[in-house]
């Protein structure tokens, strides 16, 4: 029999700050449309007319080729006993040798050989949410503050920021470059920061992960890592997409750029990676700490022992990993349909008049949807009134460029790699409607 509880939306009994907190960012656009899509999600046989979830950045283009391997190397699965007891027994927070190394070699061929990784300095961590967390509770104290480029990902309100205590101030950028980050603006950010009495402790790039869908240039990073030693800070580099770049040459690592530099002043920065999007594995749960400070490196792996991976997962991705012919024929093909992806939806936007900033990398594109805003002036309200009429008429879920900090209305961020070929044929058939309906309204008027 269930226990039925009365709830008080004002309990009596207290709770932490972090219990009443809400700074978890649930609230946000970014997250209520995830809630719009499971209530009708579409299906491409039983619910024509549900909501197509273009706001999560998920691969699924190459799920067959990780079937593939599973299918000729079903051994990998199926431990004998004495595998079975060592999976089953306890593991330290050191993890699998064996999986550091795989991993350490893997984040190597995705960047082309041109960075080189320790598998002493791999921590592991339960996904690059926990690695971003963990990152920012050993870089700073609570009130202490990052310094993050918009746009960024709505999900570092909640891991950087929720139970960290932490300040995020954001770098903004805009449209006039591209969204690029520049000297001047990651000046004015740090100044901006001291105004409010705000310790900076570090910079957190997304490159390329970011939701521009594109890679940060060489110069850039120089320009980022020249900052970060004058102020006497930290850099993390979120690279979590770093094997979706449509062409390797064209994605450049922070650690090919310190290799560069004699690996210079290399103490201050760390590199947060996971397979959740490069394999489309989100749900094995397996991100990484790369630091190239010894204390960062002890004490993530201490604090490690909060988010660990299953052994049994560690040893199945370290077999896969370290087998060089599947990495390979996986790497090229995932890229060339990741790019494939890329171009027919790119295409099918301009169908209907609508542009994307130029990407070469990640499951989305940013495209801008500012002249369909009924009133350009008003910053984000004309942009949530669109937001809103796609998700409630058209059925599709995007992410206005509001959830993530932009500073400009009318930008959104649309995933394209979570779906198959078909359905995003239908949500692009849905935009072009929507377009043309518009455009007929404003005719009337």
């Amino acid at each position: 029999m269930a226990i039925e509880i009365e709830l008080d939306l004002n309990p009596a009994v207290e709770l932490s700050q972090i219990g009443m907190s809400e700074t978890h960012g649930e609230d946000s656009p970014y997250f209520a449309g995830w809630k719009a899509y499971d209530e009708d999600p579409y299906n491409e046989t039983t619910n024509l007319s549900g909501v197509i979830q273009m706001g999560l950045a998920e691969n699924q283009v190459s799920f067959d080729l990780v079937e593939e391997y599973l299918e000729q190397n079903s051994d990998v699965l199926q431990a004998n006993s004495s595998g079975f007891r060592e999976d089953a027994l306890f593991q330290d927070y050191h993890g699998l040798l064996s999986f550091r190394t795989a991993m350490a070699g893997f984040m190597e061929q995705i960047r082309g050989g041109r960075a080189r990784f320790d598998p002493n300095r791999v921590v592991l961590t339960a996904g690059a949410t926990a690695a971003n967390e963990l990152l920012t509770f050993i870089l700073a104290n609570p009130g202490d503050a990052l310094l993050v480029p918009t746009p960024y990902y709505p999900g570092f309100d909640r891991d950087l920021r929720w139970r960290t205590g932490v300040k995020i101030v954001p770098i903004h950028c805009d449209s006039s470059n591209n969204f690029q980050i520049t000297p001047k603006s990651l000046e004015a950010a740090y100044n901006n920061a001291i105004a409010m009495n705000l310790k900076v402790r570090g910079v957190l790039i997304t490159n390329p992960s970011n939701p521009l869908g594109a890679t940060i240039q060489r110069s850039t990073i120089e320009e980022i890592l020249d900052f970060v030693t004058r102020k006497n800070i930290h850099l993390v580099s979120d690279e979590i997409y770093s094997g979706s770049v449509f062409s390797s040459a064209e994605f450049i690592s922070v650690a090919e750029v310190l290799a560069s530099r004699g690996y210079k002043d290399a103490e201050r920065v760390h590199i947060v990676y996971s397979l959740s999007k490069d394999l489309g594995l989100p749900g094995f749960r397996v991100g990484t700490i790369y630091s190239y400070n010894d204390k960062v490196v002890t004490t993530a792996r201490r604090m490690s022992s909060f988010t660990l991976i299953s052994s049994q997962t560690q040893r199945f991705l370290a077999s896969m990993l370290s087998n060089r012919k599947f990495t390979e024929k996986y790497i090229k093909m995932n890229r060339d349909r990741l790019k494939k992806r890329y171009e027919m939806i790119i295409e099918g936007l301009r169908t209907a008049g609508i542009e994307c900033l130029n990407g070469n990398a990640g499951l989305f594109c940013w495209m801008n949807l500012s002249p369909l805003l009924k009133d350009k002036k008003t910053n984000t309200a004309g942009e949530i009134e669109l937001w809103k009429r796609i998700l409630k008429a058209v059925k599709l879920n995007i992410s206005p460029g509001s959830s993530c900090h932009c500073s400009e209305p009318g930008w959104f961020r649309v995933c394209f790699a979570n779906m198959s070929e078909h359905t995003l044929h239908v949500a692009l058939e849905r935009i072009l409607c929507f377009v043309e309906k518009l455009r007929k309204e404003d005719e009337a008027n």
